[in-house]
């Protein structure tokens, strides 16, 4: 969940001074903002857990491409304005399942920062929803990049329901959900959604996986780590 949320996080601020017009130039710099909030909360945890003396920020930027296991969506390079906003909807529909879903969590830890954290993603979600209708159902030229977002991105939205043995381990435990029982009711709304935006889901179902076992990471999370890592790898420990 820490890697998810940073990784978007910061593939997100990227837009930062360069969104399409300045309401979306602030509304994006939120959603980033609060995904890296959620990072300290989850990263915190898990460094807490490990219990190595790593904090939050050690887990950020001193950990190579091998060792995050956020999803391969996040990932994925911004591209226009229409593709980030379909990475954004595809992953916050799932994004939203699974803080809900952790609110139950026997661990009173999790179940607080996910009870944080879906009420900032329930606002993510319905702008993101909105977005992917109006440009799908916009122009002719919305309606075609829409499109191909959606395309490009459905192969990479199958990995966040293939489940491991962390997955099923935590299931039994009561921690976190079944991955795979959140499938269905994500279909029905990405699907819902898609249709509104008359947008045509593809039918191929393949799904591009390594990202959460960190085994096979796309080109592009190192690309990105290079800029996201540079100053504590150049200067560590560096503050201010």
């Amino acid at each position: 969940m820490g890697d998810n949320a940073l990784v978007l996080g910061h593939r997100v601020s990227e837009w930062c001074g360069v969104a399409p017009v300045l309401e979306e130039d602030i509304a994006l710099a939120n959603v980033a903002l609060d995904l890296i909030g959620q990072t300290q909360l989850w990263l915190g945890l898990a460094g807490e857990v490990e219990g190595e003396g790593r904090d939050a920020d050690k887990l950020a930027f001193h950990r190579d491409v091998w060792d995050f296991r956020n999803v391969l969506l996040v990932e994925q390079p911004n591209g226009d304005f229409g593709q980030t906003m379909m990475r954004q909807f595809l992953f916050d529909a799932w994004h939203l399942a699974q803080l809900t879903a952790l609110i139950d969590s026997s661990d009173k830890q999790i179940a607080a920062i996910a009870e944080k954290s879906a009420k900032e993603v329930t606002y993510h979600l319905e702008r993101s929803s909105d977005t992917v209708i109006g440009l799908g159902d916009g122009t002719e030229e919305s309606h075609r990049r829409m499109q191909a977002a959606l395309d490009l991105l459905w192969p990479y939205v199958g990995e966040m329901f293939i489940g491991d043995d962390v997955d099923a381990a935590m299931a039994e435990a009561g921690i976190a959900p079944d991955p795979a029982s959140m499938r269905k009711s994500y279909d029905q709304l990405v699907g819902d959604t898609l249709q509104a935006a008359t947008l045509t889901k593809p039918e191929d179902d393949f799904a591009h996986r390594g990202g959460k076992s960190g085994a096979r990471h796309s080109e592009h999370l190192g690309h990105m780590l290079t800029q996201m890592q540079w100053l504590q790898r150049a200067y560590p420990d560096a503050t201010w």
